[in-house]
């Protein structure tokens, strides 16, 4: 099933048989060719009953088109850019459209947005954007992010159910802004229950640091997703 395709000028491996109505949306880099094969399995293992499809975006500048704000550089020297934005529209421009054309007027489409690390917050911050993502799957999201709660605090989620989740050890590191990311995303939990837009928001913790079991990780997120919004559906 799986395919590489050229859409809007950018490389996007599709996981599509046409007839899925769960459309997942992943930005990735070269480090996630590995176990994106993996992950899709998982996912399908996850939710017997569903027909999923995965749209996986490679990022090209990874601190710059998933940034939603200019940052300095936390490790290395690379700083961080604004271009969260522009990755935005391309999704809303370029993925949307296609996926749609390949539904032959199927109005019942549901899309979810995640990613790991940065392309968490992505994800994220995509859901205080637009109300189009039924659900937010971010997996150990870069929420330690410069000025990432205050700008939580100030703005409304859009999207109605969101996932969180983090290793035991991510906040255990020496870099003391990367280290909040664990207090920080307690809080997140915190707002967004209190949140009248989001229906639900639940934290996962996992054991392992941030370089343990990634695929799984992301398979659990998109896969919480995707059943709360079954079961939203199924009591209304």
């Amino acid at each position: 099933m799986k395919r590489e395709e050229i859409i809007g000028g950018k490389k996007c491996l599709v996981y599509d048989n046409g007839t899925a109505t769960d459309i997942l949306i992943q930005p990735i880099d070269n480090h996630d060719l590995e176990i994106l094969d993996r992950e899709f399995e998982m996912i399908i293992e996850m939710l017997p009953e569903k027909d999923v499809a995965l749209y996986a975006l490679m990022i090209d500048e990874w601190n710059h088109d998933l940034s939603p704000w200019e940052a300095p550089a936390v490790f290395g020297k690379e700083a961080f850019g604004d271009g969260a934005g522009k990755t935005l529209r391309f999704i809303q421009k370029n993925l949307f459209p296609i996926i749609q054309s390949r539904r032959a007027g199927e109005q019942n489409i549901k899309y979810y947005l995640g990613g790991y690390s940065l392309a968490g917050l992505f994800a994220l911050w995509a859901g205080y954007q637009t109300q189009q993502f039924k659900g937010i799957a971010a997996a150990s999201p870069s929420v330690w992010f410069p000025r990432w709660i205050e700008f939580i605090q100030e703005q409304k989620i859009k999207s109605p159910l969101v996932y969180l989740s983090l290793g035991d050890k991510e906040e255990k590191v020496k870099n003391p802004v990367m280290a909040k990311v664990g207090e920080n995303i307690r809080s997140m939990e915190r707002i967004l229950q209190k949140s009248e837009q989001c229906r639900e928001c639940v934290l996962e913790w996992n054991p392992g640091n941030y370089f343990k079991d990634i695929e799984k990780r992301m398979a659990k997120a998109f896969a919480w997703v995707i059943q709360r919004n079954g079961k939203e559906l199924s009591h209304k």
